[in-house]
């Protein structure tokens, strides 16, 4: 296979300084002995996206290594220092148990106090969530996690905290991208200054821990908190760290760890994928659960962002929930406990995003709160609290098993999720009820909405052509029809335009640009088509509701809804 001249060209920059020698050898090899490994490795640059940046990790531009890394972390420097002129500047520094993460970390600090900035590096890994505390905690100016959440062992990414704890947002994203692509490898200053490094661990360990329960415990008794079992797996990742401490001191003590899956491991060998969104990756808890008789399962992804949750059905057998059923259900406990304890002022609000369940704009409505709801990624709706200071933020969440526990952290929490859930089915199981039948009373008292979502993997170059292809196809040709329902409007979030398909009427939608497609059917089912910003990947999410009348009518009525949802994919082709 003859190797294109703009990829050897740019492979050939990586054969003499300022790179090492070992990434010299790693890339003669490959010119030699592997051309399309070269090809993946240097066609494109890696770009942030929803979630940060992730790749995999290697040598050249489209990989994860010290150089790629080095190239953002001096750029976000150089952006710092101008954003903040005349004060000190602070960043605070976060890994997870990836290979290769702790070593990646310790590069991105030397950076930074290399150009001066002062580091607060955790001294163990730690949540991503943490990290996001730790910014405000400390009064940084930005903060940095090296994470991959739940992507395969090969795959590591670095995330990027603006100073008021949320991911980084416009205009400081597309400034900070600008910085980056103005530099060029030998620009990179790696000689870091240890005399402005801290490290920090246990007396933040104690911050974090006490902040969490305060947002997300609710003081209930300690008889209550005693009759609630816990199933919980860590899958390998950090959350170990930090949820069975968070929960003790919260008072819950029958708490089973799946011992398997409690050793931190990049590996992750119990498990296909570590991502909670998948059922196998919570067969050892469910299995656990069964043995020791636990309520509820819990399972976080490697960072401790995402939360999977498992709960016993009306036949009491553990039954996996979707992220949107557990964020309806946190939003409305939450909205309850408000309601009672505070009393709404009329600038409360909470969260969501456009692919997410419409049925958290009823809950909200019902309590006359308003529902703000954003792009895919909790940095949009950590941007609602910041540039809503007028308002209070009471919680939010989106369908990829992410919730948001009040503001102290502004990302998605897995700690406080935890926490808030078990909060929640304690106090049902006292009153003789459970998580899943309150779950049923609110399909009783908003609809029985139902979301399924199919995720197409489509790797490497053509992969990316192919969903491209996807996309412009779904816009060239736009379906009208969908199971004998007409599609009543079209959202595309990369025009900015919402076309009332009835009318012909189109309005302007004011949310930022994002590669997003939204069909809405007369009969209020909703269809979403979303290229991955993070992995390789076209989703399609699917969202259909019906009256519920009663509990005895929960079973026939989800049968309906299942298949009229498998009618839809059959229909789009997607099975």
């Amino acid at each position: 296979m003859q190797i294109e001249k703009e990829i050897l060209e740019k492979a050939e920059q990586w054969l003499k300084a300022p790179f090492d020698s070992e990434t010299q050898a790693t890339v003669k090899k490959l010119i030699e002995s592997d051309p399309n490994q070269l090809k993946d490795s240097f066609y494109k640059n890696l770009e942030f996206g929803t979630g940060g940046m992730r790749g995999i990790m290697g040598t050249g531009t489209n990989r994860i290594n010290k150089y790629t890394l080095g190239k953002n972390t001096q750029g976000l420097a150089n952006y710092i220092k101008t954003s903040f002129p005349n004060q000190e500047w602070k960043v605070a520094i976060n890994y997870d148990c990836r290979h290769n993460s702790q070593e990646l970390a310790r590069v991105v600090a030397d950076v930074f106090t290399a150009n001066g900035i002062k580091v607060y590096l955790f001294s163990e890994m730690r949540p991503t969530p943490e990290l996001s505390f730790a910014v405000r905690h400390y009064g940084c100016n930005a903060g940095i996690v090296l994470t991959a959440s739940h992507n395969p062992p090969e795959y590591n990414g670095y995330k990027v905290y603006w100073q008021d704890g949320g991911q980084i947002v416009p205009p400081n994203d597309g400034a900070v991208i600008d910085e980056i692509n103005k530099l060029t490898y030998d620009q990179i200053n790696f000689d870091g200054n240890d005399a402005i490094l801290t490290f920090v661990g246990e007396e933040l360990d104690q911050a974090f821990i006490q902040s969490t329960i305060e947002n997300a415990s609710f003081n209930i008794p300690q008889n209550v908190k005693d009759g609630l079992k816990i199933a919980y797996t860590s899958l390998h990742g950090t959350s170990i760290k930090l949820i069975p401490k968070t929960l003790e001191a919260a008072g819950y003590k029958n708490v089973y760890i799946v011992k398997e899956q409690e050793e931190p491991n990049g590996d992750f060998p119990t498990v296909k994928s570590p991502n909670p969104e998948e059922p196998e990756a919570l067969t050892m808890a469910i299995a656990l659960a069964d043995e020791k008789d636990a309520d509820i399962v819990i399972g976080t992804d490697p960072d401790s962002d995402r939360i999977g949750i498992g709960v016993r059905d009306l036949d009491g057998k553990i039954k996996l929930l979707n992220g949107n059923q557990t964020m309806v259900m946190m939003t409305a406990f939450l909205l309850e406990q408000w309601k009672q304890k505070k009393g709404f002022k009329g600038h409360e609000f909470v969260g969501s995003t456009i692919v997410s369940t419409p049925m958290m704009l009823d809950v909200a409505e019902s309590y006359g709160v308003e529902c703000k709801v954003g792009l895919t990624g909790f940095k949009w709706i950590a941007k609602f609290i910041n540039d809503c200071a007028d308002q209070k933020f009471i919680g939010g969440g989106e369908e990829s098993f992410g919730y948001m526990v009040g503001d102290a952290v502004r990302d998605k929490d897995a700690v406080a999720s935890t926490l808030l859930v078990c909060e929640i089915a304690a106090i049902a199981k006292a009153a003789g009820s459970s998580f899943y039948k309150e779950l049923i009373n609110l399909y009783i008292d908003h609809h029985f909405y139902k979301e399924h979502l199919i995720s197409l993997v489509k790797k490497g170059i053509s992969g990316a052509e192919e969903i491209k292809q996807m996309m412009i196809n779904l816009r060239q040709n736009p379906l009208t029809e969908i199971i004998g329902q007409r599609v009543v409007c079209v959202e595309d979030y990369q025009s900015s335009e919402a076309k009332n398909l009835i009318t012909g009427e189109v309005d302007s939608i004011s949310v930022p640009k994002s590669n997003v497609l939204i069909y809405y059917l007369e009969d209020g089912t909703k269809i979403a088509a979303r290229p991955s910003g993070t992995e390789p990947k076209i989703k399609f999410y699917f969202s259909v509701n019906e009256p519920l009348e009663s509990i005895d009518k929960f079973k026939d009525t989800e049968h309906l809804l299942d298949q009229k949802i498998q009618a839809i994919i059959k229909e789009m082709q997607l099975n």
